[in-house]
């Protein structure tokens, strides 16, 4: 499915990267080590949303206020609010979760599945609490039950019952069910930021 979704999609793939590169300086293809199947480590794929060269301090902050229950949503959104490190097309981009697409490229290398919890980055990894190792337990995936309900209305911490949750009661009809509701739930204004 994979490699039907890259052949369909190759030339929005390729205009897309046009435009990261048209519009901002640096590579239009983002490569970033995360998180997944049993805990092990590999380079995900996303078309780049961001300046190049900045930190992520104010995202680590954000996640450790959210893991220790603190309540970070600005308008029911728990993203960072007005990331001054996101290029305006690169917003676009994660509203639409169009940015996700190059991770089929991860699916094709057996990194990730359609279907699966959020690859998370190595340091989120350490900052999880110990109930959540289940979650390792599967391959990430593109689109997920987070994805599915509610994207950034979602804190972190429900987040992490959500993967829970889908690692305990996985099925195929429940996938089937996730990539149906992905479309309609990408498509949703209040879905992502």
């Amino acid at each position: 499915m994979a490699l039907i979704a890259l052949l369909v999609l190759a030339i929005p793939l390729i205009v897309i990267g046009l435009v990261i590169r048209w519009t901002s300086v640096g590579p239009a293809l983002f490569q970033q080590q995360r998180v997944g199947f049993g805990g092990k480590t590999f380079t995900m794929y996303k078309f780049r949303t961001m300046r190049t060269g900045v930190g992520d301090e104010m995202l680590r902050e954000l996640i450790a206020a959210e893991l220790r229950g603190e309540d970070t949503s600005v308008d029911g959104s728990y993203k960072l609010d007005s990331d001054p490190r996101v290029t305006p097309i690169g917003a676009f981009l994660r509203k639409t979760s169009l940015d996700e697409l190059p991770q089929l490229i991860n699916v094709l290398f057996g990194d990730m599945s359609l279907v699966g919890p959020r690859p998370c980055l190595e340091w989120e990894a350490r900052m999880f609490p110990s109930e959540f190792q289940p979650r390792f337990s599967v391959r990430p995936g593109i689109t997920g039950l987070w994805q599915v309900s509610g994207r950034s209305t979602v804190s972190t911490l429900e987040m992490l019952h959500l993967d829970l949750t889908y690692v305990r009661t996985r099925n195929l009809i429940g996938d089937l069910s996730i990539l149906v509701r992905t479309v309609p739930s990408m498509l949703r204004e209040s879905g992502a930021r």
